[in-house]
């Protein structure tokens, strides 16, 4: 007997279907089409069912399709002005993106690190026009570029930064310096040093409030310009190492506050090596609360950054998908926390400035031991 082969060709595999995600995620197929579009009427909980059931299936909708009928592409830009290496950046951007992936949208993320990248950038903006929104994280734009938006019909919302006229999430950072320093102040401190890398002229970083806000709270306790000094540190590796040279050619003891916790940690690690007694010696408080510090014992004025990170996104996800409104644009400020580790206590005596006690010294003193201290600003 012969042998028998088929001829018959394989099937290609099904392509699913709107109804098919419908069935999955237990809704109907209007549902479907407007959790996909992005639409305010659907729940947060049900969009999240259809993009889930949608992805589980491979089902994909005709980007070109919605647009053509829409005027959207469905997309938010985010501007980062920082590497993407950094604390800050990564966990903006994954809170972000957990809010654009709830709502529909892909996240288009832009490293505008220095000039030529900012304006390759708006240069192309007009051509591309592939963004219904934009995040700025942590810097401000210039007129100029705020122009080329507004010339787009582009919205912008503003993480970090508040800028009139438009939507933005941030803290109080110059509040938040003065009270870090008032901490320091009130710990008995008679000299103190503020630590940041050297400002990129290009940019304005909501960061150098932080700055002027020791400044200030320095200004009010009348702190002599002879006790206190700006360390300005040049970009690269070594930051730590540069900065602990720098404060040991001073007097001891001093008070450190620091921009960032990524500074206060590789000097505060420098010092150690070196075995400068922390927080005998020298005082340390960062800025920001990222895990790494706190479990470390760094003393640290902690923002909430998951919680900006949303705010933002959903401002930018209703700009995007949502009609235009004339109401004016929110503005959301958040409190920031002091978290009181090992590395602040109260000035010996020979370094004090007067008396000064409070419950708050005594327990930052105690920071050596047991669990630290929280105090919302």
């Amino acid at each position: 007997m012969a042998d028998e082969t088929s001829s018959t060709a394989p099937e290609s595999p099904r392509v699913p279907t709107m109804d098919d995600v419908a069935v999955a995620a237990g809704v109907s197929v209007a549902t479907v089409s407007r959790a996909l579009r992005g639409s305010p009427k659907v729940r947060s909980e049900t969009r999240r069912a259809v993009v889930d059931a949608a992805e589980r299936l491979g089902f994909v909708v005709s980007r070109t399709a919605s647009s053509l009928a829409t005027g959207k592409v469905r997309r938010v830009a985010v501007l980062i002005g920082a590497p993407l290496t950094d604390w800050f950046s990564g966990s903006i951007l994954d809170g972000i993106y957990d809010v654009l992936r709830a709502a529909g949208l892909d996240l288009l993320l832009y490293r505008v690190h220095d000039r030529t990248e900012r304006e390759a950038f708006f240069a192309a903006l007009p051509a591309r026009r592939n963004a219904d929104a934009v995040i700025v994280a942590s810097f401000a734009l210039s007129d100029a570029e705020q122009a080329t938006l507004t010339a787009l019909d582009m919205p912008v919302v503003y993480l970090s930064q508040r800028v009139a006229g438009h939507p933005s999430v941030g803290i109080d950072d110059l509040a938040a310096g003065r009270t870090a320093t008032r901490l320091l102040l009130g710990l008995g401190h008679r000299r103190f040093v503020y630590l940041r890398a050297a400002p990129d002229r290009d940019f304005r970083w909501s960061a150098h409030e932080r700055e002027a806000g020791w400044a200030a709270e320095l200004d009010a306790a009348g702190v002599a310009a002879s006790e206190r000094s700006l360390l300005e540190l040049a970009a690269g590796s070594g930051l730590g190492d540069e900065a602990a040279a720098r404060l040991l050619t001073g007097p001891l003891p001093v008070a450190v506050l620091a921009e960032d916790d990524d500074l206060a940690l590789s000097v505060l690690a420098s010092l150690e090596r070196l075995g400068v007694d922390v927080p005998g010696d020298v005082s340390i408080v960062g800025f920001d609360g990222q895990r790494r510090a706190v479990d470390a014992g760094l003393t640290t004025v902690s923002q909430p950054v998951a919680e900006l990170a949303r705010l933002a996104a959903e401002a930018a996800v209703a700009l995007a998908t949502g009609p235009r409104t004339t109401a004016p644009p929110e503005v959301h400020e958040l409190p920031t926390t002091v978290v009181l580790g090992r590395t602040t206590r109260a000035a010996p005596a020979e370094g004090r400035r007067g008396d000064a006690s409070s419950g708050q010294d005594e327990r930052a003193a105690r920071g050596t031991g047991g669990p630290p201290g929280a105090t919302t600003i």
